[in-house]
């Protein structure tokens, strides 16, 4: 997602923005902190706090429209850039699949172990039915439970993948513009039903349209995070589609190298954060779950709250970090390298250009 502080993405990526895979650690990190709220809140040990914090906390799991900005941004620009159907595929397996699948293994079989509420009252066919539904990211669309809290997102990607494609080779590639037309509309019609969908469209109009957006000095990194947090209130609490604006204006302001916010986004911690993101996002509730469990014993045995939550927080945060910094060194570069070695000769070999 390997050398210095670039993701895998960024290697094949002669193009490397550092302020993007600096929003890439803000929008992990906003979902990791609302999770040390939650989590706490669901296992009966979070104190009483003041309405205001609810209120700033509980936007933060709004960093999922964030990744989708993202993804529109890169995702066009990296199947434009393979110029081969099978090789963007090959490529987006390899970078979703490896930490999915094993924390989908260990979900699957530690989970019935060690008690996870997601396995309550299941039979034997229904366990089949939800593995392969998680495996093959249906759950939203069938409706059915998610077993990794945080996977359902991946849907939205996935479906956006093969969108963007099916309408690249459409226009690019085949000239066919009736059926470019058709998928357009359905992609309008998505946006419609999930407008949460129509954060892609953000990363690719600014990616499309080159805009940038100069806002240098302190103002910029102010106007930076206002919009950040603008975005995320317009999500959680009015309006997804008002959230828009205000994405868009972060992300251009991202885009723009001597703009106030670009500063912040490079620092050395959130680009490592950035470049772990992925991995953050996925194993951050397996590294919290144990201490959910050990927060709501000691709570039932009658010990004071806050105490009980700040460690939960702080432990909560270091764990997760560490958790995420083993799973992206160990599945990330390393799985990924082995799996690289075993199917990217044969990959090659398979895929035909398509321009």
């Amino acid at each position: 997602m390997t050398e210095g502080l670039k993701s895998v993405d960024a290697i094949h990526d002669k193009t490397f923005e550092p302020a993007i895979q600096g929003l890439r650690g803000i929008a992990a990190l906003s979902v990791l902190f609302v999770h040390l709220y939650d989590m706490p809140m669901t296992a009966g040990f979070l104190p009483a706090v003041p309405a205001w914090f609810d209120f700033t906390i509980l936007t933060g799991g709004r960093g999922v429209e964030l990744f989708f900005i993202i993804s529109g941004y890169l995702i066009p620009a990296s199947l434009v850039r393979h110029r081969q159907i099978s090789k963007f595929f090959y490529e987006r397996c390899m970078r979703i699949l490896p930490v999915f699948v094993v924390f989908h293994l260990v979900i699957f079989v530690v989970g019935p172990i060690v008690g996870y509420k997601f396995f309550r009252d299941i039979d034997p066919l229904g366990y089949v039915g939800l593995f392969l539904a998680n495996l093959l990211f249906l759950p939203d669309i069938l409706r059915l439970p998610a077993a990794q809290q945080n996977a359902w997102t991946l849907t939205y990607e996935w479906l956006f993948y093969f969108w963007f494609a099916a309408t690249f080779y459409c226009v690019a590639i085949r000239r066919n513009w009736p059926m470019a037309a058709l998928l357009v509309i359905l992609g309008l019609v998505a946006v419609t039903a999930f407008p949460i969908t129509a954060y892609f469209l953000i990363g690719i109009a600014i990616r499309h349209f080159d805009i940038r957006l100069d806002l240098t000095g302190w103002r910029g990194a102010v106007a930076g995070l206002a919009c950040l947090f603008l975005m995320y209130v317009c999500l959680e609490h009015i309006n997804p589609f008002l959230g828009l604006v205000p994405g868009f204006l972060l992300f251009a302001m991202a885009r723009a190298p001597a703009s106030g916010i670009v500063a912040p986004l490079e620092r050395p911690l959130i680009q490592y954060i950035g470049k772990i993101s992925y991995s953050l996002y996925l194993a951050h509730p397996f590294a919290l779950y144990p201490l959910q469990i050990a927060g709501a014993k000691l709570a039932a045995h009658g010990y004071p709250l806050w105490p009980i939550w700040l460690c939960f927080a702080a432990a909560g945060l270091v764990v997760s970090l560490a958790m995420s910094a083993a799973t992206y060194e160990l599945i990330e570069v390393r799985l990924r390298r082995l799996l690289d070695g075993s199917f990217r000769y044969g990959a090659r070999e398979a895929v035909s250009p398509i321009g």
